[in-house]
């Protein structure tokens, strides 16, 4: 093994002690024990507590574990907010208050970087530099520049070495995902370990940038004839792996509201072209701006819109697109089949689900917001309800459908902070019916009847061959049926542990009859007038004995 493989292995076993410890200190030991998690690691906090502590909620305490754990448990967390469909209103409010908000790293740092990544001096890359950065966040921080060219831009510079951090919190967090699916059953529906790997994805699009450069590119090429949003040129000959080189946005936040008013913009002029923003994103080009949260959209002059920060991008597939359209098209007719249909289509349901108690409850749903006019359908409350429903039910959905369900809410939130009355539901209709109207295409029919012809030929054509197959195996009476049990590995653990325990007590007993029929005989050598092997046969005895006694009372079954 090499050096640095030692050093590797080492820093991600002192990291996974520390993680343990933390959440030990806010009161998740129960779960780690449950989990199997290393108990030496866990025993030597066991015992710290605080009144403070034992004042706080559940969620709460988890996201205090979190924002100690630094910027990758920080991310996690956000987007274990961002599922309503697999957790409760209590864990995603209080998560998605989790915020990376840290210090700067000093300038000697990114200069350093920056120089690395293009293989010459700063002065040779910019014209000016900017050594106090605008904004700073767990993962990068950004300065004002100037380019050879005398363009003023904004420097996105990855933190040094965060890299290295994540991977390591990210192998960390799938051990602990698989140890949990293992040994927590309860949690085998949400599929741990999937969560995991599909942050761990999530997290490693963000830190490139050279990605993060081609979303930038996307958007203006979708963008370029809509005068409600204007997206900021990406420079490519100043872009990197970990340094983004953008167009500098000289505007206001949008959640800067007196500035706003002071510089004579509409604010509900302003939020309409947000909402514009969203459904052409989502609607007609199949994907989105994931993190539209205030700090990263900004108002030019005639109320423009001007998002920045494009690292969290969600895209969604056709198919789902047209479902969205089908299921808020239910919604509005109260159809209460159709949308069992889209939610089943849409979702994944671990297990089977009850199809008649779903389209009941789905049906009291409609009943609520039905009778409402459209202005009164408030989006969040919509999908809170509906998030609510699926997650009663154990229905889970694409990752990118909630991400932009979540979109959504923000989106309505900034529109409601800029207009009191503003309603994004007002401004969704046009869409949806452009997209249905759009799906009745003659020509996209007639592609997607050639589609499944060609597919159904594909089929056909492989059915004789597996068929074979088949055949072939019960002829040689090879075909097999492999179950798997659910729910009895705690069961085979207790088994396993009650067998070691008895196997020891037969051993110890052996050891006590041994040592017994040798002070019987008298065979052997003698200490203080007694036979030394017999002598050591109790002392061992008794050693194991009190071993075994602990270990029972430790596990709290006497």
């Amino acid at each position: 093994m090499s050096i640095f493989k030692v050093h590797e292995t080492y820093q991600e076993l002192k990291r996974y002690g520390q993680i343990v410890r933390v959440l030990v200190r806010y009161g998740f030991g129960d779960l780690l024990q449950r989990m199997k998690v290393n108990h030496a690691a866990r025993q030597r906090v066991l015992t710290i507590k605080t009144q403070a502590l034992k004042n706080l909620t559940t969620p709460e305490r988890l996201r205090l574990a979190f924002e100690e754990l630094g910027p990758t448990f920080i991310k996690f967390g956000q987007v274990l907010s961002s599922r309503p469909d697999m957790f409760s209103a209590e864990f995603v409010k209080e998560l998605s208050k989790l915020q990376d908000n840290v210090p700067p790293f000093p300038f000697r740092d990114a200069k350093a970087l920056i120089e690395f990544q293009f293989g010459c001096p700063l002065i040779e890359v910019f014209d000016d530099f900017e050594e106090e950065p605008l904004a700073a966040a767990s993962l990068a921080q950004v300065h004002r520049a100037r380019t050879k060219t005398g363009d003023e831009v904004a420097v996105k510079v990855q933190r040094p070495g965060i890299g290295d951090i994540i991977e390591t919190d990210i192998r960390i967090l799938r051990d602990l995902a698989a140890l949990c699916e293992r040994h927590w059953p309860e949690s085998r529906p949400y599929e741990p370990v999937q969560i995991v790997d599909e942050f761990a994805r999530m997290i490693r699009r963000e830190l490139d940038y050279i990605r993060e450069g081609r979303n930038i590119q996307r958007f203006g090429k979708f963008f370029a004839d809509d005068e409600t949003i204007y997206i900021p040129k990406a420079y490519w000959d100043l872009t990197a792996p970990k340094v983004l080189t953008m167009e500098y946005i000289q505007g206001i936040k949008i959640s800067e509201l007196e500035q706003l008013q002071a510089a004579g913009l509409n604010r509900k002029t302003i939020a309409i072209n947000g909402a514009n923003f969203i459904f052409r994103e989502v609607f007609e080009f199949h994907l989105f701006h994931a993190d539209p949260h205030p700090g990263n959209i900004f108002v030019l002059e005639n109320n423009v819109i001007a998002p920045v920060d494009f690292g969290m991008i969600g895209t969604l597939d056709e198919e789902i697109v047209h479902q969205l359209g089908i299921m808020l098209t239910a919604i509005v007719k109260k159809d209460a089949d159709t949308l069992v249909n889209v939610l089943l289509n849409i979702g994944l349901a671990p297990e089977p689900i009850n199809r008649r108690v779903f389209r009941a409850e789905l049906a009291d749903f409609l009943e609520r917001y039905h009778e409402l006019p459209l202005g009164q359908l408030i989006i969040t409350a919509i999908i809170e309800d509906l998030m609510d429903l699926a997650r009663c039910h154990g229905l889970r959905f694409p990752q990118e459908m909630v991400m932009m369900a979540r979109a959504l809410v923000v989106n309505q939130g900034v529109g409601t902070m800029l207009h009191p009355e503003f309603n994004i539901m007002e401004h969704a209709r046009p869409y949806v019916q452009k997209l249905m109207m759009r799906r009745l295409d003659p020509a996209r029919q007639l592609k997607e009847v050639s589609k499944l012809i060609g597919e159904t030929a594909s089929l056909l054509k492989k059915m004789p061959t597996s068929l074979r197959e088949i055949i072939e195996k019960l002829r040689k009476d090879e075909l097999g049926i492999r179950f798997e049990h659910r729910g009895l590995d705690r069961l085979i653990d207790e088994l396993d542990r009650s067998s070691n325990r008895l196997s020891f007590a037969v051993i110890i007993a052996a050891i006590i009859i041994g040592s017994s029929l040798v002070f019987q005989t008298g065979a052997g050598p003698k200490l203080f007038g007694y036979p030394f092997l017999g002598l050591v046969g109790f002392l061992a005895a008794g050693i194991l004995g009190l071993w075994l006694l602990v270990g029972i009372l430790r596990s709290g079954r006497l």
